[in-house]
């Protein structure tokens, strides 16, 4: 136990140190206006748009291009609008660009004035996309050919830095799939359990780190921490009253699925009742304006949320090949029997890969909750994903699932540049089906695991 405490003080310190660095940079760069210097206040129609390249962005809206071919339109009027309600207008850069921020999260139409295009026609000149808190959303049109949201190829080409910037959303999203889903392997490695209920842990931890930052008013930096400890003793509980009786009543794999499945609707419901159904935010880093980085716009937080996952991964990692407990897990997942035959405890194993696979779910929700706001069915909407993640690198693989959660994220995020944005996940899974046609253990799963 004095090792597994190790380990935990460990990783809390490593969580509150990344954080504390990180805020004192974002505390300097962060913008004073809560939607930064392109965005618009509701109603007012007059306000304009900034380039690409600026070294401030608003903290969300639309990022527009407009080309012929190679070449970008410029002076081209841009016009953002929200039902019947003009919110913002831009007007396009020498490289046919143009960001324009919006008051808050939802969906907006893009207008072109094609009258400003110098006698060019666009296939359609009108484009609806949906925009999350802080994202600021691709649209892209062209000259003479059918637009469509997320498009950012011009005939000749892909648009480089549309490309760049799907890239690191998907590598910021892939990192919050392989922390949940390196958990969710673990657990699947040590006890044969597809735990459907690992959505929620997701959920708890955003819902735990909300109320110590909004309701009590903890700084995040140390409401994130407290979120992460309280989601990995809840993992305890969970094994501690639930399946570990069950393990011990020698309950059949099936059965405990079907036990997870309703622990999960139990759970969702609960938060829904206690938490209520409208997304909400963290009190703290909301409005941050994006940053240049080269062509790529990321707020100050995203880049501290993305060094935190970096860093607890390669921590798990180690952990998993040089701590004796990481070696026992390891055996255990390859052979419970044998492993117990050894010496090795196999309860003590199974739970601290409880504790830790649910503080790694809570740390994935609190950095979730960081790019799209905090809602009861945030764990649902990622779960498939995360199973993709899970069996794409391999069932019960934690390194294969590590590997599966970026290849998702990127793969959700790039393929917005030829598939509408309601339809990236259903491509992701497509890929996973592909892809295991091909090799059904998976990336880095080993042909004994099959069957």
């Amino acid at each position: 136990m004095r090792k597994i405490a190790a380990v935990w003080v460990g990783l809390v310190l490593a969580i509150l140190a990344t954080f504390l660095t990180g805020t004192m940079a974002s505390a300097s760069t962060a913008s004073p206006s809560p939607t930064g210097v392109a965005s618009t206040p509701a109603g007012s129609p007059t306000a304009g748009g900034t380039s690409p390249g600026a070294s401030e962005q608003p903290a969300q809206g639309v990022r527009v291009f407009i080309r012929e071919g190679r070449q970008g339109i410029a002076g081209a009027k841009v016009t953002v609008s929200q039902g019947d309600k003009e919110v913002a207008t831009g007007e396009t850069d020498e490289r046919g660009a143009v960001v324009i921020g919006v008051p808050a999260a939802g969906e907006y139409t893009v207008t072109v004035d094609t009258g400003s295009l110098g006698g060019k026609e666009l296939e359609s000149d009108t484009i609806t996309r949906e925009v999350r808190p802080d994202e600021i959303a691709p649209v892209a049109f062209r000259v003479g050919q059918p637009a469509a949201p997320g498009e950012g190829a011009a005939s000749g080409g892909i648009e480089l830095s549309l490309v760049s910037q799907l890239v690191a959303q998907g590598l910021r999203f892939g990192l919050i799939i392989a922390l949940a889903a390196i958990g969710l392997s673990l657990i699947f490695g040590t006890t044969g359990l597809t735990n459907f209920a690992h959505g929620e842990l997701v959920t708890f931890g955003a819902v735990v780190a909300y109320l110590f930052n909004v309701t009590i008013g903890l700084p995040l930096l140390v409401a994130a921490p407290l979120a992460v400890i309280v989601g990995g003793l809840f993992g305890w509980a969970q094994d501690r009253g639930l399946w570990g009786p069950l393990r011990n009543r020698s309950t059949g794999l099936i059965a405990m699925m079907i036990v997870s499945i309703g622990l999960a609707l139990l759970l969702r419901y609960l938060i829904l009742f206690q938490f209520g159904g409208t997304t909400k935010s963290f009190s703290d880093y909301q409005g941050q304006a994006g940053k240049a980085i080269g062509p790529v716009l990321l707020r100050p937080i995203d880049m501290i949320s993305m060094g935190v996952a970096i860093i607890m991964l390669l921590l798990v990692s180690v952990a998993l090949l040089k701590t004796k407990l990481g070696k026992a897990t390891r055996a255990v997942a390859d052979n419970p029997a044998l492993a117990a035959s050894t010496g090795i405890d196999v309860d003590r194993v199974i739970r601290s890969v409880w504790i830790s696979g649910a503080a790694l779910a809570a740390l994935a929700g609190v950095l979730l909750g960081l790019v799209q706001g905090i809602n009861y069915q945030m764990g649902l909407q990622i779960l498939l994903l995360v199973f993709a993640a899970v069996i794409l690198g391999g069932l019960g693989t934690a390194f294969g699932a590590l590997a599966g959660g970026i290849v998702v994220g990127l793969f959700i995020e790039v393929s917005t540049l030829w598939v509408p944005t309601e339809l990236k996940n259903v491509g992701a899974l497509a890929v996973l089906i592909i892809i295991l046609l091909v090799r059904p253990q998976g990336l880095l799963g080993r042909r004994e695991r099959i069957g």
